[in-house]
């Protein structure tokens, strides 16, 4: 490992555990996006110096070889191409996603399980967290998923900068950020770097009970003190506030008259792995339409003319 460790130049912890990861890629160009190139790495999960991350990394891809292309693609073989928008059948490119959390990561390992399982046709590349001991993190390290910290704080000093992360994530050649449970507010760098490129998942009917402050139970007891008679997650595109993003789906539950907070959200989560799962999966196979007026759209799957 140390030797390992020291062929990259990245300073490794002692103990830590390194696990190589291949991952492969064509090329595609995707409506909002440019032109990605070709390529394919190995990863590995390590304790990272900052100040070399990113350097190394592009490093280490500039020296790959042909034997490195090999893509560790778990999808059936019968879900090896999805229709693109036209309906040509034109095969897609697994989407790379970046996992933002922030604690158990629930929504996290729905989408995870999805990807492997073949349901969102993407796979999730590095997780990115403010807490490096959350259950999200340790899911992420049990699956032999990158982790990496931001932002840089006093408790986390090897913790990235703004600019640091947005050219971290551009060296994993990440397609698509998911926020789910992350606490803390998107740098404004990062949402100039990936426009329509961001998802946000949360525990009410936006823009109600929403903002700085909303998260967790503190959603639901504003939600019953409120008197309010439903409430349902939403998912939403990300901007430089907190959850004033474009909406892009929402679902509904009832408040019942005897509903305590814990029992709310409990019924909220269920409907929240369901939607962030389908939403995904409707972003990795480029089902979103965004309207004249700004407005995005899922086409569905089953009927392209039909738009919800």
């Amino acid at each position: 490992m140390e030797a390992l460790g020291s062929t990259l130049g990245i300073q490794v912890s002692s103990g830590t555990n390194i696990t190589r990861r291949q991952y492969g890629l064509s090329t595609l160009r995707s409506p909002s996006q440019s032109v990605v190139s070709s390529c394919s790495i190995p990863y590995w999960e390590l304790s990272l110096e900052k100040s070399c991350f990113a350097s190394k990394l592009a490093s280490h891809k500039a020296e790959r070889s042909k034997g490195d292309f090999e893509c560790r693609n778990t999808i059936q073989e019968n879900k090896s191409s999805v229709e693109t928008e036209d309906g040509s059948g034109t095969p897609l490119r697994r989407k790379r996603l970046a996992v933002f959390v922030s604690g158990g990561g629930s929504n996290f390992r729905a989408i995870h399980e999805a990807t492997v399982e073949g349901s969102v046709y993407g796979h999730v590349t590095v997780l990115v967290t403010d807490k490096p001991s959350c259950g999200g993190a340790e899911h992420a390290r049990d699956n032999e998923i990158p982790v990496i910290l931001f932002p840089k704080s006093k408790s986390t000093p090897e913790g990235l900068s703004p600019v640091d992360l947005v050219s971290t994530l551009r060296n994993f050649e990440v397609d698509f950020i998911l926020l789910a449970g992350f606490l803390k507010l998107i740098p404004v760098e990062l949402v100039r770097a990936y426009p329509r490129s961001i998802l946000n998942i949360h525990p009410s009917l936006l823009p109600a009970f929403g903002g700085k402050g909303f998260y967790g139970l503190k959603v639901h007891k504003a939600v019953i003190a409120s008197g309010a008679r439903y409430s349902g997650p939403t998912v939403h595109f990300v901007d430089e506030h907190y959850d004033t993003g474009r909406i892009l789906a929402q679902r509904v539950v009832p408040v019942l008259a005897n509903d305590t907070a814990e029992q709310l959200a409990a019924r909220v989560l269920q409907l929240e792995h369901r939607i962030y799962v389908e939403v995904v999966s409707a972003l990795c196979e480029e089902r979103i339409i965004w309207r004249e007026d700004g407005v995005p759209l899922i086409r569905s799957k089953e009927n392209p003319n039909g738009y919800y």
